[in-house]
């Protein structure tokens, strides 16, 4: 019983870290000015970018400082 609860509880903590691993491409604006970093080329938060509208990896965008925008969380 004490291992089959220690496999329950292993499966427990690793299960939510599979699940919530971010893309591997996200979404910016290419602009000096911009913060944030978007999961989807629609969101409504990149509906104010004047540049184009870049797709790169999400280390990159974690790398320059950039961060989840708040109409995807």
């Amino acid at each position: 019983m004490h291992a089959y609860l220690s496999v329950l509880i292993n499966l427990c903590l690793w299960l939510p870290l599979t699940t919530t691993i971010p893309q591997k491409e996200v979404y910016l604006c290419d602009s000096p000015n911009a913060k944030k970093y978007h999961l989807r080329a629609t969101c409504r938060g990149l509906s104010n970018c004047g540049s184009k509208i870049i797709k790169v990896g999400f280390d990159k965008a974690r790398k320059d400082g950039k961060t989840l925008c708040k109409w995807e969380k």
